[in-house]
C-alpha cells in the first residue's frame, strides 16, 4: 500500500559516514522517485499494495519507468495481465464475490471466518475493487513456503517457489507418479523409524498408532495414489476439495504412517492463503476429528510479535485437545553462523532518505560508528525479506519501509506500504534471482522509534567485500510454530549428511546415527532456526509482553520416502512428522492422556544434543519414543469396529431387505488394533421408525487381534415400507479398554435392485466453459419415472475420440483437462466429484463412464491416456451416495475450469439410474 497524505517531518541531516555505509546519490533518487509515488497515491490505492501500485504506474507511465529502470516490483502478472491477489474485506458474502467476478476476476478460494478473498483479477481493476467500502486491503497474495530442503531448489530452498508453466508442472506431476510405481517395493530403510528407537517401541510396548489419528497439512498430495499404489500408504481422509497441488503433503503422511502404521491419517492443504490454512486448521480437528496435526508451511505475513490468524487456529484445536507440531524452520542460527535474522530497536542514524521524509537504521550498535546497511551473502538472491515492528496488527500508525539495493547503490527492490493506524506493522520484498553485493536497509518515514525484527528468509547476513559487517541475532523462529499451543520442531540428520554445502565454504554437514538411534553425541543440523520468540501483544492486540521458548525439541530429518524429489527428505518439514508419529505412539498407548502429558512425555526424556539444558536451537534436546513411552507406561490397546453387515431375507433367502419380511443381518466385528479385545458385546439399534431389532445386544466374546467375529441379528421391516426405503443400522461396540466403545452406522436398501438402467442425456447446444472461472458450465437432467435409485452411473459421451483441439465428436472438450474440476449433485443436494484437476496437459473426455464399481479412480490418470476413455471410479466421493431420496427431479453436472488460458466446452454427457424391482 501506498500513502495518500504524508505528515510533516523535519529530516535529520546525514553525519558525514564512512564511505560505503551511507546511501549512495542513486539510492537516494530512487528512494525519492518511490516516495513520489508514495506521496500521489489515491484514496483507493491507499489501501493496494506498494508493489501493485509500483506495477501500475510503470506500466502506464514512461516517466515512472525511466525512473526506476531497473526495479522489480515482485508482482508476477499473468496472463491476460492478471495477478493474484488477497482481498481484506469487511466480510465476505455474494455481494463481494460477485463483484470480484463481474470485474474479471477468478476466485481462487475465500474464508468467510477469516474475511478474505484470494482471486486472480486483472491489474487494471485494482483500484476499482480498492474503491469498495467493504475492502479493507488489496494485497498481492501472501506467500508461504514450507520447510523442505533441496538443493534443487534455490538457496536453503527457502525460497518463493516459482510458479512452473503448466506443461512443465504437468510433465512433472506425471514424471514423480511414474517413478512411484515403478516398484511395488518400499523403498524406505526406515532410518528416522529406527534412530527414534520407534521400532524398539513398537515392539517392546505392543503399540502402533491404534485409535490415533494423525493429519499433516502442507501443499499438496500429488502423488498420494501412487504412494498407495505402491503400498506405502494406506487411505487418507481428506479435508473436502483441500488436497492442494504439490507433493510435500505425500512425503509427510508417509513418514507419519512409518512410524505409526497404525493409525488413521488425514490432509489439508496449506496453501490457499493464510485464512485458508487457518480455516483448515480448525477443520481438521472439528470436522476430520484429527487427534495431532503437523505441518511444515510459514506464511510469510506472520508476524513475530503477536498471535496472528493462523496462530489463533493453532491454540483454538490444542485448546480442544489436540497436539499440534510444526517446523521450527530452515532459516539458520547464530551459533552455526547461518542466520539471515537480525532484531533490535530502531536506532536514528541520522541520514535522510529522499527528498520527502525518512531516517534509515542503523545496524551498528557501536556509537562511533555507523552502518544503514546489513549485507547479505551472494547465495541470498532469490529470497523473502520480511520486516516487522513492535505494534499491534491492523494498528499500526508507525510507517517503516524496507529497500534492497545492489553494491552500485541502485535499489532494486522495495516495499513501502502505508501504517496510518489501520494497517499491519509489515514489509516484505523479493530479493532478485541474480546479483551479488546485496544488502538491506530499514528506514523510518515516519513515527517513533521501535523494536524491529529483519529476517532474510532462506538467505544469510554475511560481510560484505566492500567493508560492511553482518549484523546478527538469535530469534528467526516466529508465527504460529511459536504460538502458544504448538510444538516447535528442530531437525537433527537421522542417516547421511545433507549431501551438499548450505552456502560455498560451508564446514561439513553433520551425520546423523543410523542404523544407531540418536544419542548425546548426535548434532543438529546446521540450517535449524533458532529461538527465543519475543512476544509484545496478546492476540487481540493489547500490551502482553512475554519470551516464548522456541524451538520445543528436535527430531530426525533426512529420511527416505517414496516420493521423488524427497529421497532422502531434508528440513524441519521432515523432523516435524517424525515428532507427530512418535505422539501417535504415546497417544494410542495411552489414550487418557492430555496433550501436556503428551507434551511433558516428549520433553522429560528427551536427550540433550546441544548446549546444556534446554536451548535456543535443540529445546530440551531429540526425543526417543522407547523412553517416552516407558515414561508414560504405555500398553497395547484394542479397537473393536462392526464391519458391513450382511443380509439373508428369511422368507425367500434373497440378499435383500424386504417389505413385511425379517431377515437375519449378521455383523462382523474387527479387532484392528494391538490387544485382545476382552468382554467383547454389541447393541444393534435403529433410528428408522418401524424397524425392529432382536435381540437389541449379543456377546462376542474376547476378540484377538487381526480377529473378526461374527453374530446375527433379526431384523423386521414393516409391511408399509416400499422398495427404495432405507434403513439405518447403528452398531456400538463395547470391550475392556480406553477406545471402548467405538460405533459404526450403516445404510441398508429395501428392496431388490433393478437391472434396468433409465438414460438421462443432455442434447442440447454445447455450453462453453468459462476459463479461470468458479461460476463453471452447468447441464440440468431432468428426470422422472424412476423413483429411488439403486445405482447411478454417468457417462461423458461422443461419437469419435481425438485429442483435436475444440474437436465437435467428444463429450467435453478441452485442452488441458487438468484444469477441470466436474461434480454431479442429485435432486437431494448430495454431491459426488467425478474428476478434479487429474489428466494434466491431455486433451479431451469422451466414451468416459463413472461408476462405483470401476477398478481405478480418474485421479490416476496422465496425459498420455488423452483422448480420455474408459470407466472409472470418481475422483472423490461415491455415486452410491446420490441414492438417497427420490431420483426424480433435476440433476445437476457442473465443470469448473479452475486455472487460466485454456478452454474448452461441455457437449454431450448422460445420467443413467436403476430403480427397484416393484
Amino acid at each position: 500500500m501506498l500513502l495518500a497524505t504524508l505528515g510533516s517531518i523535519t529530516p535529520a541531516q546525514a553525519a558525514p559516514v564512512k564511505a560505503g555505509k551511507d546511501f549512495s546519490d542513486v539510492t537516494a533518487k530512487q528512494i525519492a522517485a518511490l516516495q513520489d509515488i508514495k506521496k500521489s497515491v489515491t484514496k483507493a490505492e491507499s489501501k493496494v499494495d506498494s508493489a501493485l501500485v509500483v506495477e501500475q504506474r510503470r506500466r502506464s507511465s514512461v516517466g515512472t519507468m525511466s525512473k526506476l529502470p531497473d526495479l522489480k516490483t515482485g508482482v508476477e502478472v499473468q496472463a491476460g495481465d492478471t495477478v493474484l491477489v488477497d482481498i481484506r474485506a469487511e466480510k465476505v458474502g455474494d455481494e463481494l464475490l460477485n463483484a470480484i467476478r463481474g470485474g474479471g476476476g477468478g476466485i481462487r478460494s475465500f474464508s468467510v471466518e477469516g474475511a478474505t478473498v484470494r482471486a486472480q483479477i486483472p491489474l487494471s481493476q485494482i483500484s476499482q475493487l480498492a474503491e469498495r467500502g467493504d475492502v479493507k486491503r488489496v494485497e498481492a497474495a501472501v506467500g508461504a513456503m514450507t520447510a523442505h530442503l533441496d538443493k534443487t531448489k534455490t538457496t536453503k530452498s527457502k525460497k518463493p517457489r516459482a510458479e512452473l508453466s503448466k506443461d512443465a508442472k504437468a510433465k512433472q506431476v506425471e514424471a514423480k507418479a511414474r517413478q512411484a510405481l515403478i516398484s511395488v517395493q518400499a523403498v524406505k530403510t526406515g532410518e528416522g523409524d529406527r534412530a527414534h528407537a520407534a521400532d524398539t517401541a513398537r515392539a517392546q510396548f505392543h503399540v502402533t498408532g491404534t485409535g490415533v489419528k494423525l493429519c499433516a497439512l502442507s501443499d499438496g498430495i500429488g502423488s498420494l495414489v501412487a504412494s498407495q499404489a505402491a503400498g506405502e500408504l494406506p487411505a487418507v481422509d481428506v479435508l473436502t476439495g483441500q488436497a492442494g497441488s504439490g507433493d510435500e503433503g505425500t512425503a509427510m503422511l508417509e513418514i507419519l504412517h512409518d512410524i505409526a502404521p497404525n493409525a488413521e491419517l488425514g490432509f489439508a492443504t496449506a496453501f490457499n492463503g493464510d485464512a485458508s490454512f487457518a480455516d483448515n486448521i480448525k477443520g481438521l480437528r472439528f470436522q476430520l476429528g484429527c487427534d495431532i496435526i503437523v505441518d511444515d508451511v510459514l506464511y510469510f505475513n506472520e508476524s513475530p510479535f503477536q498471535d496472528g490468524i493462523i496462530a489463533r487456529a493453532v491454540d483454538a484445536v490444542t485448546a480442544d485437545g489436540a497436539v499440534y507440531f510444526s517446523s521450527a524452520g530452515n532459516e539458520g542460527n547464530v551459533a552455526e553462523g547461518t542466520s539471515g535474522h537480525w532484531e533490535g530497536n530502531f536506532v536514528d542514524s541520522g541520514v535522510s532518505i529522499g527528498k520527502f521524509a525518512g531516517s534509515a537504521h542503523d545496524f551498528d550498535p557501536n556509537p562511533n560508528a555507523k552502518q544503514v546497511f546489513n549485507p547479505l551473502s551472494n547465495n541470498s538472491g532469490g529470497v523473502p525479506v520480511t520486516l516487522f515492528w513492535s505494534d499491534p496488527l491492523g494498528q499500526s500508525a508507525n510507517d517503516y519501509d524496507l529497500y534492497v539495493t545492489n553494491s552500485q547503490g541502485a535499489v532494486v527492490a522495495f516495499s513501502q506500504n502505508p501504517q496510518e493506524g489501520t494497517q499491519d506493522p509489515y514489509e516484505r520484498v523479493n530479493t532478485p534471482t541474480s546479483g551479488s553485493g546485496l544488502r538491506l536497509a530499514v528506514v523510518k518515514f515516519r513515527g517513533e522509534d521501535r523494536y524491529l525484527a529483519l529476517s532474510a528468509l532462506g538467505g544469510r547476513f554475511k560481510d560484505s567485500s566492500d567493508g560492511l559487517k553482518k549484523f546478527v541475532t538469535p530469534g528467526v523462529t516466529r508465527g504460529h510454530s511459536a504460538a502458544k499451543g504448538a510444538i516447535s520442531v528442530a531437525a537433527a540428520p537421522a542417516a547421511s549428511a545433507l549431501p551438499f554445502d548450505l552456502e560455498p565454504g560451508d564446514p561439513a554437514n553433520p551425520a546423523g546415527p543410523y542404523p544407531g538411534t540418536f544419542s548425546s553425541a548426535s548434532k543438529l543440523e546446521r540450517f535449524t532456526s533458532d529461538g527465543p520468540r519475543k512476544v509484545f501483544f496478546k492476540a487481540d492486540g493489547t500490551p502482553g509482553a512475554e519470551t516464548r521458548q522456541k524451538p520445543d525439541l528436535t527430531a530426525a530429518d533426512g529420511v527416505a520416502t517414496s516420493v521423488s524429489g524427497f529421497n532422502p527428505f531434508f528440513g524441519t518439514s521432515a523432523a516435524a512428522p517424525n515428532a507427530a508419529a512418535i505422539a501417535g505412539l504415546i497417544l494410542s498407548g495411552n489414550p487418557t492422556l492430555t496433550p501436556a502429558e503428551i507434551k511433558e512425555a516428549l520433553t522429560a526424556t528427551a536427550i540433550d544434543i546441544a548446549e546444556p539444558g534446554t536451548d535456543n536451537r535443540s529445546g530440551v534436546g531429540v526425543v526417543l519414543a522407547d523412553r517416552a513411552l516407558s515414561y508414560t507406561g504405555a500398553s497395547p490397546q484394542a479397537l473393536a469396529t462392526a464391519q458391513k453387515p450382511t443380509i439373508v431375507n428369511d422368507a425367500d433367502g434373497s440378499q435383500y431387505l424386504k417389505p413385511g419380511t425379517t431377515s437375519t443381518v449378521t455383523v462382523p466385528v474387527l479387532n484392528s488394533g494391538d490387544g485382545t479385545a476382552a468382554s467383547t458385546s454389541v447393541v444393534l439399534s435403529t433410528p428408522t421408525a418401524g424397524v425392529t431389532i432382536a435381540p437389541r445386544s449379543k456377546s462376542y466374546g474376547n476378540i484377538e487381534v487381526g480377529q473378526t467375529v461374527t453374530n446375527t441379528f433379526k431384523v423386521t421391516i414393516p409391511a408399509a415400507f416400499v422398495p427404495g426405503d432405507q434403513v439405518k443400522l447403528d452398531a456400538r461396540v463395547t470391550f475392556a479398554g480406553s477406545t471402548s466403545p467405538t460405533t459404526k452406522s450403516f445404510q441398508l436398501g429395501v428392496g431388490e435392485p433393478s437391472r434396468e438402467f433409465k438414460h438421462f442425456a443432455y442434447s442440447g447446444a454445447p455450453i462453453a466453459i468459462p476459463d479461470n472461472s468458479t461460476v463453471g458450465a452447468t447441464v440440468q437432467l431432468p428426470v422422472t419415472g424412476v423413483g429411488r435409485a439403486s445405482k447411478v452411473t454417468f457417462s461423458i459421451d461422443g461419437d469419435t475420440c481425438s485429442t483435436a483441439d475444440a474437436s465437435p465428436t467428444v463429450g467435453i472438450d478441452h485442452t488441458f483437462v487438468g484444469d477441470l474440476v466436474g461434480t454431479l449433485t442429485s435432486p437431494t443436494g448430495a454431491t459426488a466429484t467425478l474428476f478434479s484437476r487429474s489428466g494434466s496437459g491431455g486433451n479431451n473426455l469422451c466414451k468416459v463412464v463413472f461408476d462405483d464399481s470401476a477398478a481405478a479412480s480418474f485421479s490416476t490418470v496422465t496425459s498420455a491416456q488423452a483422448p480420455f476413455t474408459g470407466t472409472w471410479k470418481p475422483s472423490s466421493g461415491t455415486l452410491g451416495s446420490l441414492t438417497s431420496g427420490s431420483a426424480d427431479g433435476t440433476w445437476t453436472f457442473k465443470v469448473v475450469d479452475a486455472a487460466g488460458t485454456d478452454v474448452g466446452s461441455v457437449r454431450a454427457v448422460s445420467l443413467h439410474l436403476a430403480g427397484y424391482v416393484s
